[in-house]
């Protein structure tokens, strides 16, 4: 991918993940991509990182209706508690990654446009690669895999559970 066919990347976190994401706003910035951090700005042990999640998942939901390719990256100390927040937001399908497995499955299989990644449950060089494996990895398209996010969505805007 050359920078102008990378995302824009809006990361955020909570006082578990601040080393993480000051390495990842430099690292993925000196790649090319355009990153906005959502927050926080400072530590704060007993910060409350929903805030911050879901500002970074309104985003990138706000830059795809723009038409604007956007991703984002949430991170925690497990990531549970940013991937739950960042999937209240209409629009996002947000997923834990664990492995580069799981990265790439997140967004190949899911389309997904946000990723959890837990900070105290990997080294920087591990988060660092499992981020960039779900930013580089595309949507396979693949009917099966529509149909499914089709169901999904039309279950978050009206309710409906399609069969």
């Amino acid at each position: 991918m050359t920078p102008t066919d990378l995302p824009r990347v809006h990361i955020a976190t909570d006082h578990a993940g601040m080393e993480l994401s000051a390495h990842l706003v430099r690292h993925l910035s000196a790649k090319g991509y355009d990153v906005v951090d959502h927050g926080p700005r400072a530590y704060d042990a007993l910060d409350d990182y929903p805030s911050f999640c879901l500002n970074a998942a309104l985003a990138v939901v706000a830059d795809q209706e723009a038409g604007t390719p956007a991703l984002g990256v949430v991170l925690g100390g497990s990531g549970n508690g940013e991937q739950i927040a960042a999937n209240k937001v209409k629009g996002v399908r947000a997923a834990l990654a664990w492995n580069l497995s799981t990265a790439k499955l997140a967004r190949d299989h899911n389309d997904a446009n946000v990723v959890a990644v837990g900070g105290r449950q990997h080294s920087v060089e591990e988060a660092t690669a499992i981020i960039e494996a779900f930013l580089a990895e595309p949507f396979s398209n693949d009917e099966r895999h529509v149909r499914r996010i089709t169901k999904i969505a039309v279950y978050e805007r009206t309710g409906e559970v399609i069969e």
